[in-house]
């Protein structure tokens, strides 16, 4: 039945890409068929990423009934191995060719994901297996998302980053649409454990679909490389560059926002307000239509008020929904107000991203784009550990509503600190890359051929 449905879906998903090319404007990013190919990976595991979301946290707080320090520390084993091994595989990054490590990770991750239905069938699944999954789920990620957000740049040219950015949260907006809903209905059918398959099916099917992805990339292996030496010159690069300083400290200060607001959101709507887990899912219906809104509109508003100002426009948007929410009663109002959250954090956080990631990309030169990325990786997510932790220590001591206030105040104070920063409020238009002979000696190196035959 799972293949048939697959096959179904398959069969649909093709048919609306066909229609797609014919009534797309000429010049469109879906018309491209290494792009499409690579935007329908991203719809496809997108939506078994929103059945984890809802089946992880739930598994934990209903079936384990996790403490709000637990929950804290699920999200926290997930953040830990971003600040573990972050730089060093960034050095890898640069050394590989992309594509096949982000292959890899496709297929990984649905393995662990699917170890969570296997540990409750055979009867030993418990909080500590969670924190085994997080924390592998995030050594995935520090990979394999890397090399996912470089192989971006090598498909797309860099001047329409922020273009690719945008339509890339428009597939995601799809499933966070449609995903939570149905995901909320399977976990109440099958339970939330069962319900990880789904995504380990999913996620297979992204992988085969990347496989098929042709990537002009070549590697090319220094004479003298010494991994420290490429280790420092891509934090220094980093350190070295004002924009991408002044982003990893807003981006970083609103990640612990985030991660003090997410340990919380799933306690707040089964205990306070008593939500099922199917009317969690739908609630979560409304992170889909904030991330439309904001994928169709957001590449507009950054072209308008300037990449800078509409990533702070973003910070201020997610921090007003986290405060609402902390405000909220607990009866249909406060229902209403949970599903409002969920759309205004999305919305927020399309425009913090699309923008985030076209800057810091467009600035960086290519052979670099590895460190660059892992570095920038590491640096907003330190700060997440503590927030998530934070969040559940307020969640605990103090209650849910102190832990959504933190994160929702603190929010609105960094919006209006980002705007004084000329640094960020000041970017109008993206940054040309700087010279990569300033910073790449006879370092090993990727190098795209189509980048040389144009330069």
């Amino acid at each position: 039945m799972t293949a048939w449905l697959l096959s179904m879906k398959m069969g649909t998903q093709l048919r609306l890409l066909r229609w797609l090319e014919g009534v797309l404007p000429p010049g469109d990013l879906l018309r491209e068929r290494t792009y499409r190919r690579l935007w329908t990976s991203i719809l496809i595991s997108s939506f078994g990423g929103q059945v984890t979301m809802l089946a992880l946290p739930l598994t934990a707080a209903v079936l384990l009934h996790a403490s709000p320090t637990q929950m804290g520390l699920l999200t926290a084993m997930e953040i830990a191995p971003f600040v573990l091994f972050s730089l060093p595989s960034g050095v890898w990054l640069d050394r590989v060719r992309k594509l096949p490590v982000y292959v890899i990770g496709e297929t990984a991750l649905a393995l662990v994901v699917a170890s969570v239905p296997l540990a409750w069938w055979m009867g030993w699944l418990s909080i500590g297996w969670l924190y085994v999954v997080g924390f592998v789920i995030g050594t995935i990620a520090t990979t394999a998302g890397s090399a996912a957000q470089i192989v971006l740049t090598q498909v797309v040219a860099r001047e329409r980053l922020v273009e690719a950015h945008a339509k890339n949260a428009l597939a995601i907006s799809g499933s966070e649409v449609a995903g939570p809903g149905l995901g909320g209905l399977l976990i109440k059918s099958v339970g939330a454990p069962l319900a990880l398959l789904v995504d380990a099916v999913l996620l297979l099917v992204s992988a085969a679909i990347l496989r098929g992805i042709v990537v002009d990339e070549t590697r090319r292996a220094g004479r003298d490389a010494n991994f420290w030496r490429d280790l420092r010159t891509g934090v220094r690069f980093v350190m070295g560059q004002r924009l991408l300083v002044a982003l990893a400290c807003a981006v970083g200060v609103w990640q612990m926002c985030h991660h003090a607001a997410i340990v919380v959101q799933i306690l707040f709507a089964t205990r306070t307000l008593g939500l099922s887990e199917q009317a969690v899912g739908l609630s979560y219906m409304g992170m889909g239509a904030g991330t439309i809104g904001a994928s169709v509109y957001g590449h507009r508003i950054s072209r308008r008020i300037g990449p800078g100002p509409c990533l702070v426009l973003g910070f201020g948007i997610c921090g007003a929904g986290w405060a609402m929410l902390s405000v909220a009663p607990a009866n249909a109002w406060g229902v209403a107000a949970f599903a409002l959250m969920l759309l205004m954090f999305s919305a927020g956080a399309v425009l913090v991203f699309i923008n985030f990631l076209a800057l810091r990309q467009a600035v960086t030169p290519e052979p670099l784009l590895g460190r660059m990325t892992s570095t920038m990786r590491w640096l907003i997510l330190i700060p997440a550990g503590p927030g998530a932790l934070l969040g559940g220590w307020l969640g605990e001591n103090l209650g849910l509503r102190a832990a959504l206030a933190f994160a929702g105040g603190s929010a609105l104070l960094l919006a209006l600190v980002a705007w004084r920063v000329p640094t960020i409020r000041g970017v109008r238009e993206l940054p040309r890359a700087e010279s990569a002979d300033d910073w790449v000696g006879a370092e090993a190196d990727v190098r795209d051929p189509r980048a040389a035959e144009t330069a």
